[in-house]
């Protein structure tokens, strides 16, 4: 037995079709229908009959096994047989992040095929595994950003169960997960939600349409959908936190924001169930009021991605200028990123051509999280190329060094740590062909505004592309990727086990300097960071002469108060007490 529910203000009639059956269902006051059914039970399909028309998935799907158009399955979340009882996660500020996307992380990218890799990701030293996102969405393969059945794990990649599997797998062996979710747009194909009720409004743009209704007429069911959706992976599939998408994309003048609503629902949970649980957001806005606690006004999110310090890094290391690049590519730059988070802190930027953001005033740099590459920045370039790919595996460990001793919370992308070979890019699979040809074309006419032939730019729809960007795990062992993933071991343990490192405070971190020479040297506390991006072998200073130093490359030697590097590379220096 089994008692049918959905929120349809919209509907003037609906009823649940269970195999050659549908069950007429009642509305309430508040626009919920309502039927018990008794031959309903986990395991059985159904679909929802919207004012007569073609059959529909429940807006609240818990599995899609045939896809967005298909039908919805039951599931009993009280059936699976967790053995993570005692697990807590590590806070945020001994955490080290691998973003990993699923379809790509192994060969047959499935949850199950993933939990084989675990023990890659134990060995490497990370803390922290954040899928991107896993909801239902259009096809078989995609990035997952497009979702439409927020509350079903993407059929291609395995059942709830097989999500739990990891979940649990990941906790045995002492990783958190954390789930990148969508809450600011819908997918644009199997979207079936304006068949029930208010969920968009257009009384804001966003760049996928209109925007999700956080505010207008209807908003308090729209804003627990989400709610409810955070809740159940937290709970259901005992995610360790969430990492929100985008919310620059929010609109919301209520007097109390959905992001502040969703931090207070998420810290009542984590008090229920006895566990850690963490918000990281995406946010465009540069505003450390996202990561300010609430008491202070703030919305509470616990952290950050911080976009400034990725393009701060990479521009110095491949000169790129173009697009938002162009408000970056000075070493004090980068240099403002590691002291102060924000480059652009209420100055004039000229790609917005505006005064963006706000400094950052109070907060430890744990509310921040730290990278040289991430899903974003490598595939959503024209051809997904990583940076060791455009700026060579010397400045690939220059980078990490920067990221992996940061006062920001480090995390890495997929397949970085051994210097894949294999890009990532940007792929989809739309059935409907006047969507898939739309994407296509839009995919070259955008990169080709930056001089790509269409010929260039991998085609999203063509299945190559998807399979082009699955991580080939046979490098791990071979040079030069053996080398580049025993460097970045060895950076997780200095960072591990190194007190200065952990502090988060921002007014530790000490910069110098030369532009012209190209060197570039970080010092906290005990350890300092020393930097040669030159091409040719060069000395560049260092305070302490005793402790530990270790280099990227081969052929360096100590001089009094200097140390001759080679060319693109970087040495750690740790030095001893007293030194």
């Amino acid at each position: 037995m089994h008692n049918f529910r959905v929120w349809g203000p919209n509907a003037g009639d609906i009823a649940v079709s269970i195999g050659d059956r549908s069950f007429p269902m009642q509305k309430d006051q508040r626009g919920w229908w309502s039927v018990r059914v008794e031959e309903a039970s986990a395991g059985t399909d159904y679909q929802f009959l919207v004012d007569g028309k073609e059959p529909v998935p429940d807006p609240r799907a818990q599995y899609q096994p045939e896809g967005i158009h298909g039908p919805s399955r039951l599931v009993d979340h009280s059936r699976f047989k967790w053995t993570d009882r005692h697990w807590q996660a590590r806070p945020l500020s001994s955490a080290i992040f691998y973003e990993l996307h699923i379809g790509t992380f192994t060969r047959e990218g499935t949850f199950r095929s993933a939990i084989e890799k675990l023990d890659h990701l134990v060995d490497l030293g990370v803390t922290h595994i954040e899928l991107m996102p896993v909801n239902e969405f259009s096809g078989k393969w995609g990035w997952g950003y497009d979702g439409v059945d927020l509350f079903a794990p993407h059929h291609a990649y395995g059942s709830p169960d097989d999500l739990k599997a990891f979940v649990n797998a990941c906790h045995e062996k002492g990783l958190a997960a954390v789930l990148d979710v969508v809450y600011n747009h819908f997918g644009p194909v199997g979207n079936y939600l304006n068949a029930f009720g208010p969920y968009f409004t257009n009384a804001y743009n966003t760049p996928w349409g209109s925007a999700v209704n956080l505010d207008h007429a209807g908003s308090p069911e729209v804003r627990r959908f989400f709610i409810d959706n955070a809740l159940m992976w937290l709970r259901d599939y005992h995610f360790d936190g969430l990492r929100l998408d985008a919310i620059h994309a929010f609109f919301d003048k209520s007097a109390v924001h959905f992001l502040e609503f969703l931090k207070s629902e998420i810290e009542t949970l984590s008090s229920q169930a006895g566990r850690h649980l963490c918000l990281i957001a995406e946010s465009d806005f540069n505003d450390p009021r996202v990561v300010t606690s609430r008491d202070r006004g703030g919305f509470g999110i616990d952290a950050q991605w911080s976009d400034d310090f990725h393009h701060a890094l990479h521009s110095v290391l491949t000169g790129e200028r173009k697009g938002y690049y162009e408000d970056f590519g000075s070493y004090g730059q980068l240099a403002k990123a590691l002291q102060q988070v924000f480059v652009y802190d209420g100055i004039y930027s000229p790609h917005r051509d505006r005064y963006h953001g706000r400094k950052v005033e109070g907060l430890s740099a744990h509310h921040f999280l730290g990278y040289s590459q991430t899903h974003d920045q490598v595939g959503n370039r024209a051809q997904g190329e990583r940076i060791g790919q455009l700026a060579g595996p010397g400045k690939q460990k220059i980078a990490a060094a920067l990221v992996l001793t940061s006062p920001f919370v480090p995390m890495l992308f997929q397949g970085e740590e051994f210097g894949a070979s294999t890009p990532f890019q940007y792929f989809t699979h739309h059935e409907e062909d006047e969507l898939g040809k739309a994407v296509s074309e839009g995919r070259r006419n955008e990169f080709g505004a930056f001089g790509w032939k269409p010929e260039e730019v991998p085609d999203p729809q063509e299945e190559e592309t998807f399979q082009r960007s699955k991580l080939n795990w046979s490098e791990v062992c071979r040079e030069p990727h053996a080398s580049m993933l025993a460097w970045y071991k060895r950076l997780i343990e200095l960072r591990k086990f190194s007190k200065t490192l952990n502090d988060g405070k921002l007014d530790g971190v000490a910069v110098e300097f030369d532009e012209r020479a190209q060197w570039f040297v970080v010092i906290r506390g005990d350890v300092q960071v020393v930097c040669n991006l030159a091409p040719d072998r060069q000395a560049v200073p260092i305070r302490c002469g005793g402790g530990e130093i270790f280099c990227s490359a081969e052929g360096w030697q100590l001089r009094p108060g200097l140390i001759e590097l080679p060319g693109e590379s970087v040495a750690i220096g740790v030095a001893r007490r007293g030194d």
